[in-house]
C-alpha cells in the first residue's frame, strides 16, 4: 500500500504520527543471512540508501528521533541525525528478532545444519522454534511498549521518526493497530530504507498510512 510518495511535515489537526523506517542494506541481507541481534553494518549500497532517504524523511520534521541500538540501524539514523539536526536516542526494545540458532546461517545452510525440516523455521515469524530465538509474542510484549512510548510523548498533531528492523517493524505495526501479532506475517518484506506511517485517528486509535514507502514512489490510490 502506498499512500504518500513521501511523507508530508505534520499539520494542526492531523493527529500524531510514527513514521517507521527500516535500516539500509547490509552484506548479510545481500547474503541472505539472519542477522537476529548481530551487531552487523552497513554496507556500500546499504550507506547509499540511507544518504537518498534521509532528506525525504525529514521533511517530516520531527519532534523526536528514536532508533534501535544496533549498528545497522544507527548508521542509517545518522544519516537522519544530520539531515534533520537532531541527536537520534538509542533504545534497545527496537532490536530486530534475536534469530538464535539461524544467526549468521542462510537458509540453506541453517537447513543443511539441522535437517531438511529447519528451512521452515529460518522464517522468523514460522510457529517453529529454533534454539534460542525469539517468539513472536516475545518481540511484541518490547517492542510495542517502546513504540507506545514513544507515540505517548509527542505534542499533538507531532511526528516521531523511529529506525528500526523490518521483521520486527511487522509485529510493532501489527501490535500498534491492534491486531493478532500473527498477522504481522500479512504485511509485505520491508524494502532497506523504506518506511510505514501510523497516524492517529482519534483517541488511541491508529490507522496504517502507508507502508513500504520510498523517496521513488508514485501515490496509488
Amino acid at each position: 500500500m502506498v499512500a504518500e510518495r513521501q511523507p508530508e511535515a505534520g499539520a494542526p489537526g492531523r493527529g500524531r504520527r510514527l513514521v517507521l523506517v527500516r535500516h539500509g542494506q547490509t552484506a548479510w541481507n545481500a547474503e541472505g543471512r539472519a542477522q537476529g541481534h548481530a551487531d552487523v553494518g552497513l554496507d556500500a549500497t546499504g550507506r547509499d540508501q540511507a544518504e537518498a532517504m534521509a532528506p525525504v524523511v525529514a521533511e517530516v520534521r520531527p519532534d523526536l528521533l528514536v532508533t534501535s541500538d544496533l549498528a545497522r540501524a544507527r548508521e542509517t539514523a545518522a544519516f537522519l541525525e544530520k539531515a534533520i539536526g537532531m541527536v537520534a536516542e538509542e533504545d534497545p526494545r527496537l532490536r530486530e528478532y534475536d534469530t538464535g540458532a539461524r544467526t549468521g546461517l542462510t537458509r540453506q545452510e541453517f537447513a543443511d545444519r539441522l535437517g531438511p525440516g529447519a528451512a521452515q523455521s529460518f522464517d522468523v515469524h514460522a510457529h517453529v522454534d529454533a534454539e534460542g530465538a525469539e517468539t513472536v509474542e516475545q518481540v511484541g510484549e518490547r517492542l510495542v511498549p517502546a513504540l507506545r512510548e514513544v507515540l505517548d510523548r509527542l505534542p499533538e498533531d507531532g511526528t516521531a521518526v523511529v529506525v528500526l528492523h523490518g521483521a520486527a517493524m511487522r509485529v510493532g505495526v501489527a501490535g500498534m493497530l491492534g491486531w493478532p501479532l500473527a498477522a504481522a506475517d500479512g504485511l509485505e518484506a520491508m524494502r532497506n530504507c523504506a518506511w510505514a506511517v501510523l497516524r492517529e485517528r482519534g483517541a488511541s486509535r491508529l490507522r496504517l498510512a502507508g507502508w513500504n514507502l520510498g523517496a521513488t514512489d508514485v501515490e496509488i490510490s
